[in-house]
């Protein structure tokens, strides 16, 4: 008995030195470990659910496109992917392969594993409706059609432009200043007319109908026969207005109509109001309802803007649907609708600079009829068209609930009231009104429209009659969240005749999953699978019950999974980061504690592997606003272009620390202090945190944040800042330059939640202005910021800067010159995450600071040494 002890104490200690030697064998991660991490760019399934192809795609390097079978099997495989087609049989997997001159295709057959390689592509598509058929255009212009099964090919010659038919295949083809019609069915020719600087060209989907522009005339040729015309000067068009070369020519789904873009005559610059030079002055106006600055940057676009109209077949009418005073028009019935949806927000342009929301007057216009009704005014949302063009709905901002609009009827009412039915975010922290949880779709006769409250979703009579059901019926008890799940693709409304596959989140322990629908809606939701997973949507076979799925934790790679809609096995195909296996890997653990006002707070820790709660570790608090909800999110490792990278940081012994902000109206600084700084010390009292060794990070409103915590404490010993606001009176006036709108709307009404212009409250502009207490500030600064920021302002880091320069306070700024928000190339991010590591080493492990903290590089110098 004793031998027994003994062995199995032997057999104990010996694997607990193997798990030590595992760990020892293991390394930290850099940043060039992280650069070459696999993320998955594309998943689908074959439409008999055999085949799974995948494409996983490093930060640094190219895409890979895989094939498997439904055993995992790998049967395929191929470099420098630019997307996978599959046809509608499975038979063939086409691979689109990018080059840096010419494109090229894999054509991979599934029964037989043979594959032709295909070269200099110019031009390809898959045509799913034909069968297995595919066409693509050669860099010399050739144009070659392929049957795949038959093997029959076609060499249709040099075309200088072609668009194939949807539904029947047919192509229109142009060469020289011939369009000629290809039908494949009988491989005939069929030259419709002879034209010259065709610019655009359309056929409809069963190939009966085309159109075309050359020279500022539209041609509509009917059944290839009947021609008719329409251009500038036409009765049918607005008087003195013509059709566009960069005109857009779409038929409806059953080709009765097309729709296309007109626009005002071209205007001439009048040379006799200036004798010389034109001046390059900028005249801004207080009473115009565009701000200048995004005048500037839409003004190309806007010089090419084309208003939309139809010309019906049938009836031989043409109707101008969009004018310079209408901003959206939105079809219905894939085009086929007898009305279309306008909106209109040019009167109440001007306050959408300190609202941040468009406000729309709303109108149905019939497509055929001169008839045009108003729907309602000032409406605060975003109409939209049911599928089939029977209902006009929107959720209404100031009311927290959903109006929906009858056509039939012309009337309209609220489908839902915040007191019995709370569609709108209970959370809410911005001073404006809450937003939805949005909508998950229409049934097919439009006899009912599912929206989302918190937790549930509910079936909603538009017409008023029945009481609106509860279908997930205990969502809000249970702290879960249901939402609906897209199984088949090409559906425009959901199948509530069938049973319904729907996602689920428990908002209590972060757990993901998904449930059951009976059909009916008579049965509590039946739980298929729920696991500390966070899942993607569903990807389902068309044909078969197959589904593809990916899930993930902090630990786990997400990889594709092959499954079918009862979930009663699951089948990993990929591995796409093998890798992982070679470093360190820390985990994370949700934890609590409560808000110096007293609210229930949540976070997310992680831990480096083999953490020792006896030993004390370095900590970064990084965070935005709330994180929780993403325990389970792998945070694939890379180049991040704003934030630490979590598992390079566990790797090196590091705790990452992202705590949930709660905000209060008019404090966004104070808020986020009354937060954070009790959670730190809930961690510090553990006694596994190191409290002389604590940094911080954040990026944009992130940096912001951080930017205060280091007015208002001296507790951390290091912060990177990247893209802050410092002083929101500037800011409050400053510009987006990306967009060219003015960054009012942001603290009136949004993000960074003043709730009011500095006029009105001075006082808390200056209060959440780290600026102006940039005495206070005892941390070492690392700021980054870029001189193309089209969201921040970037010389609000170079008041930051300057200011703590002023002050001889130990601060960086790194500027990576004509970068946007954060840097976008490779290296960029590379060089950001080496220097953000070094300056946390530095000040939080003791290591020596590099030259270029040290020293500082010179402008001279940088072009022979980075100072690393």
């Amino acid at each position: 008995m004793n031998r027994l002890i003994t062995l199995i104490a032997l057999s104990i200690i010996a694997s607990g030195l193997f798990s030590i030697a595992s760990a020892q064998e293991r390394r930290a991660l850099t940043v060039d470990d992280i650069v070459k991490w696999n993320r998955i760019t594309e998943r689908k399934i074959s439409d008999d659910g055999k085949y799974i192809s995948v494409i996983k795609e490093p930060w640094k390097g190219t895409a890979e496109a895989m094939l498997f079978d439904r055993k995992g099997s790998s049967l395929f495989t191929a470099d420098s992917v630019k997307g996978t087609f599959f046809t509608p049989d499975g038979e063939f997997y086409i691979v689109h392969r990018a080059g840096k001159k010419v494109e090229s295709l894999i054509i991979f057959n599934t029964k037989s594993g043979t594959k032709e390689r295909v070269d200099s592509v110019s031009k390809f598509r898959l045509m799913d409706e034909w069968g297995p058929w595919i066409l693509w255009s050669r860099k010399d212009s050739t144009l070659i059609s392929s049957n795949l099964t038959s093997g029959n090919r076609i060499n249709h010659g040099k075309v200088k432009e072609w668009v194939a038919a949807d539904k029947r295949p047919a192509i229109l083809t142009l060469s020289g200043d011939v369009i000629t019609l290809i039908s494949l069915l009988d491989s005939s020719n069929k030259e419709l007319v002879k034209s010259r600087g065709v610019k655009r060209m359309a056929i409809s989907n069963d190939a009966k109908n085309f159109a075309w522009i050359a020279d500022g005339e539209l041609s509509i040729c009917i059944g290839s026969e009947d021609i008719r015309k329409i251009k500038g000067g036409d009765s049918s068009l607005p008087e003195g207005w013509r059709i566009p070369d960069n005109s857009q020519l779409n038929f409806s789904e059953s080709g009765d109509r097309l729709y296309f873009g007109t626009a005002p005559a071209v205007r001439v610059r009048d040379t006799s109001a200036v004798n010389g030079d034109w001046p390059g002055v900028q005249v801004w106006h207080w009473k115009e309802s565009v701000q200048f600055t995004v005048q500037v940057v839409e003004k190309e676009r806007e010089k090419k803007r084309t208003y939309l109209a139809v010309y019906d077949i049938p009836t031989a009418v043409v109707n101008q649907l969009s004018t310079p005073d209408v901003s959206r028009v939105l079809m219905s019935d894939k085009g086929d609708g007898d009305w279309v949806l306008t909106l209109s927000d040019k009167k109440y342009s001007l306050e959408e600079m300190w609202t941040g929301r468009s406000k729309y007057d709303v109108h149905v216009t019939n497509v055929v009829l001169d008839r045009s009704v108003s729907v309602a005014k000032e409406v605060n949302g975003n109409p939209q068209f049911s599928p089939k063009g029977r209902w006009v709905y929107w959720y209404s901002y100031p009311d927290s609930s959903w109006f929906v609009w009858s056509v039939a009827s012309m009337e309209g009412r609220f489908v839902t009231n915040p007191s019995f039915l709370p569609v709108n975010d209970e959370e809410n922290d911005v001073p404006d009104w809450p937003s939805s949880y949005g909508l998950a779709g229409w049934n097919e006769d439009e006899s009912a429209l599912y929206l989302y409250d918190k937790y549930d979703i509910w079936k909603v009579d538009p017409n008023g009659k029945e009481r609106a059901l509860r279908i997930t019926m205990n969502g809000r008890e249970r702290g879960y969240t249901y939402r609906l799940e897209k199984t088949d693709r090409e559906a425009d409304f959901i199948k509530d005749d069938s049973d319904i596959l729907i996602s689920l989140f428990d908002n209590k322990t972060k757990e993901g999953g998904f449930a059951l629908l009976s059909r009916g809606f008579k049965k509590e939701p039946q739980i298929l699978v729920k696991g500390q997973y966070s899942y993607s949507s569903i990807l389902k076979a068309k044909n078969s019950k197959d589904i593809v799925f990916t899930k993930e934790n902090f630990e786990t790679s997400p990889d594709v999974f092959l499954s079918d809609v009862s979930f009663k096995r699951e089948l990993k195909i990929t591995d796409i980061n093998p890798q992982q296996k070679e470093f360190l890997w820390g985990r994370a653990e949700l934890v609590t504690w409560k808000s110096l006002d007293g609210k229930e707070l949540q976070g997310v820790v992680y831990k480096p592997e083999n953490f020792d709660p006896s030993k004390k570790y370095p900590m970064i608090v990084n965070f935005y606003d709330k994180n929780s909800s993403s325990l389970f999110a792998y945070r694939t490792p890379e180049a991040h272009r704003s934030t630490v990278d979590y598992h390079m940081y566990n790797s090196h012994g590091y705790i990452i620390f992202n705590p949930d902000i709660v905000y209060k109206d008019g404090y966004p600084g104070e808020s986020a202090f009354n937060c954070i700084m009790p959670g730190i010390s809930s961690l510090i009292q553990q006694g596994w945190v190191n409290e002389k060794a604590i940094g911080a990070q954040g990026h944009s409103w992130g940096g912001y944040q951080v930017a205060y915590l280091a007015t208002r404490t001296s507790l951390f010993a290091a912060i990177e800042s990247g893209a802050p606001v410092v002083n929101m009176f500037s800011a409050y006036g400053g510009i987006r330059w990306g967009t060219g709108l003015n960054r009012s709307f942001q603290y009136e009404h949004q993000q960074s939640r003043i709730g009011a212009t500095p006029w009105e409250s001075h006082q808390r502009y200056i209060e959440n202005s780290p600026l102006f207490a940039m005495d206070k500030v005892t941390t070492p600064i690392l700021i980054m910021h870029n001189d193309q920021d089209g969201h921040v302002p970037w010389y609000q880091g170079i008041e930051y800067f300057v200011a703590l320069k002023r002050l001889s306070k130990p601060v960086w700024l790194l500027n990576y010159s004509g970068e946007v928000h954060w840097p976008q190339k490779i290296q960029n991010k590379m060089d950001f995450q080496k220097r953000m590591m070094q300056f946390f080493d530095h000040y939080l492990l003791g290591k020596e600071a590099p030259k270029w903290m040290s020293e500082g590089v010179t402008a001279i110098d940088l072009d022979y040494e980075l100072g690393y």
